[in-house]
């Protein structure tokens, strides 16, 4: 995609959700924004690399995040088009960015047939298992990178690093997927570190409500995701711009988000998020376990 490409350098800032232009919605809330961009690529050409899937059993059933509203009520926009899996060429690429990295090798750019056939991911915490919903079929890349990174153990014994609330950042969010992450509050590179490479945008449009599971990618870096991601627990985030890749809704487990929430945050007046001293780590550790993808 050498038209769309992006500058990986600002990967070494941590991935907050955008950095870039500061919106003020409302006391204390900034968000920021990004130019959205396409997601992979609709192609007969087979990638460099396949693997065979694996069995997968039925899954309970649960809303879909194509059915979530697209944006807030008075920015009507179609819904995301589901693309045609079995033509998807994804577009892995090394990050150039020198920012901290777990490199564990490169997923295949032809999605792995266990990938696609993935209807859940469980993310089992020290705190709790979380249930997610995943959608395949409107974002195979992102469903294919966290496949191949879940079964290098990829996540394991990882810490999820960063909490925000409505109070200190206008948003209610669960981000992790550093693998280097200290979780502390303290460590100037937490949110910086990803798998080694970065894969384009898919399935912009869906609102972030209650239960999302986006991607989280560093501001002025359309197309720029890795393994970091974000669980929103309220409806505030619906105010983000459509420029994060919503892959999954969670289907059990918010209420392990939520205690993890109430627990508050860790304040550290020098968070780039916000200009009084906004969150950082969740002060209830969070440690994941291990990722499954079925």
């Amino acid at each position: 995609m050498e038209g769309n490409a992006v500058t990986d350098t600002n990967r070494q800032k941590p991935l907050a959700l955008g950095q870039a232009r500061r919106v003020r919605l409302g006391v204390g809330a900034v968000v920021l924004a990004l130019v959205a961009l396409t997601g992979c690529t609709d192609s007969g050409a087979e990638g460099n690399a396949a693997a065979q899937g694996e069995e997968t059993g039925p899954a309970t059933p649960a809303p879909s995040i194509t059915s979530i509203p697209s944006t807030l009520p008075d920015q009507p926009t179609a819904p995301p088009t589901p693309v045609d899996p079995k033509n998807v060429k994804c577009e892995y690429r090394k990050d150039d960015s020198g920012a901290p990295a777990k490199f564990v090798g490169m997923p295949p750019a032809k999605p792995m047939k266990a990938a696609l056939a993935a209807k859940n991911m469980t993310i089992k915490t020290n705190q709790g298992d979380i249930v997610i919903e995943l959608v395949p079929e409107s974002t195979p890349c992102t469903v294919n990178s966290f496949y191949f990174l879940a079964k290098k153990n990829y996540f394991d014994n990882t810490l999820c690093h960063r909490l925000t609330t409505a109070e200190s950042n206008g948003l209610d969010l669960l981000q992790c997927g550093d693998p280097q992450a200290k979780g502390d509050g303290k460590n100037k590179t937490d949110g910086t570190g990803g798998p080694g490479y970065l894969f384009p945008d898919e399935n912009l449009g869906p609102a972030y409500s209650r239960g999302v599971v986006f991607m989280a990618q560093g501001g002025d870096a359309a197309n720029s995701n890795g393994s970091q991601f974000a669980i929103s627990y309220s409806d505030e985030a619906a105010q983000l711009p459509a420029a994060y890749t919503p892959f999954g809704v969670v289907v059990k487990g918010l209420d392990v988000v939520d205690k993890i929430a109430k627990e508050g945050v860790i304040k550290n007046e020098d968070d780039i998020l916000s200009e009084d001293g906004g969150s950082n780590a969740p002060k209830l550790r969070v440690e994941i376990k291990d990722v499954v993808l079925k």
